[in-house]
């Protein structure tokens, strides 16, 4: 791998263009290699052997464009784990979600008390309130799924009436605990912030994974050397499944950011 290598991100499905977008954002001389999974979406209802089997299909497909690093933006591979990957790919360097948001938070919260919302499957698989306890075992976590909310952004209802109720209705219990920090454990959930901000207000800490895994794939690539300052070419999106509601689904993701699509089929991975 060298400077001109991509920088590559996957996804069960298309949550993970908040994290894609952002590393854009932020390393615009970068060229982004995304592969979002919407064949087999969602992930969170498979058992823990096939998501695996998924990842790694998914990761030797990755490999192929030969990136400096590989970004987990799914919080279902990456509440298992990246070891298993990094074991069957030992050349190469895995990121995850959940690792920059725990240490973010850990280091915000000035109370010790940090809230969490996710998906039912990440806030029962237990690995937010695992790895806060190994950084400090005296923060208290308090966490709450939220079913509805991934239909919402998909819907493009980012910070509507109905929203705000159903947000608050999800948040209001984690709020009465007095906490200072807000994890957003789910990559759909960065284009709610508005909507979420409206309810918490200034004093909690919104942790965007988008944001915290963006900054330490940018640490990653300063520290060895690999990043490109020169303007990147456009990135390139790969999806197992386009269907015409997931193609408007990734516009509302990216917004109005130039971005090529192209499907490749579950068997050719």
């Amino acid at each position: 791998m060298n400077k001109k290598s991509p920088v590559a991100v996957f996804d069960s499905g298309i949550g993970g263009l908040t994290v894609a977008k952002r590393l854009n954002q932020i390393l615009p001389g970068e060229k982004i290699i995304y592969f979002g999974d919407t064949a087999r979406v969602p992930y969170g209802t498979k058992s823990r052997d096939t998501i695996k089997q998924y990842a790694l299909q998914i990761a030797g497909f990755l490999i192929r464009f030969k990136p400096k690093l590989i970004v987990i933006a799914c919080h279902s591979v990456s509440s298992l784990g990246k070891a298993f990957l990094e074991k069957k790919f030992p050349d190469y360097t895995f990121i995850d979600v959940i690792g920059p948001s725990v240490e973010e938070a850990t280091e915000k919260t000035k109370n010790k008390k940090i809230g969490i919302i996710g998906t039912p499957a990440t806030i029962s698989s237990g690995m937010y309130p695992e790895m806060i306890e190994r950084i400090d075992s005296g923060i208290k976590v308090y966490q709450k799924p939220c079913p509805l909310l991934v239909p919402l952004v998909e819907e493009g209802w980012f910070d509507n009436d109905v929203t705000r109720s159903i947000v608050k209705y999800y948040i209001q219990g984690v709020l009465d605990k007095q906490i200072d920090t807000l994890i957003l454990g789910c990559t759909h959930y960065p284009l709610l912030k508005k909507a979420i901000r409206k309810i918490t207000g200034l004093a909690v800490h919104l942790v965007d994974a988008s944001d915290a895994t963006s900054v330490k794939v940018k640490d990653f690539l300063v520290v060895n050397g690999l990043l490109n300052t020169k303007k990147a070419k456009t990135p390139v999106i790969y999806f197992s499944d386009v269907s015409e509601y997931r193609n408007q689904v990734m516009h509302r993701f990216w917004n109005k950011m130039d971005f090529l699509i192209k499907k490749i089929d579950t068997g050719e991975l």
